[in-house]
């Protein structure tokens, strides 16, 4: 199997980073399942094939979140915007979602 960058990009680490801050501050969003993974993703830490699918997997799940009270609200965060950054935000989903799909790819061309 060619080899896939698991190390997350610049940007979703730049979100995670914002999520800790904003729950530093607020004392809410997130659990430690969720701060654990702000800090892998802040740090930019490679990251196994089951922690992608875990990201994709909460963004499918808590994509209904951005319907909350105070959703990007940045002098109030509702907890859901929070955790949904330390996930990442939009650039983690949307990296997650792209690289699951890429490693389901060449899964199934290694069974060919």
């Amino acid at each position: 199997m060619a080899r896939i960058d698991m190390t997350p990009p610049a940007t979703v680490a730049r979100e995670a980073a914002k999520g800790l801050k904003l729950h530093e501050t607020f004392n809410r969003g997130g659990t430690e399942v969720g701060w654990a993974r702000a800090r892998q993703l802040r740090d930019r830490k490679e990251l196994s094939r089951d922690d992608v699918v875990a990201m994709a997997s909460y963004f499918a799940r808590h994509e209904v979140d951005k319907r909350g009270h105070d959703w990007g609200n940045e002098e109030n965060p509702s907890a859901g915007y929070i955790a949904w950054l330390l996930w990442g935000g939009e650039p983690g989903r949307d990296w997650a979602e792209t690289t699951k799909a890429r490693l389901q790819e060449a899964e199934g061309k290694e069974k060919d």
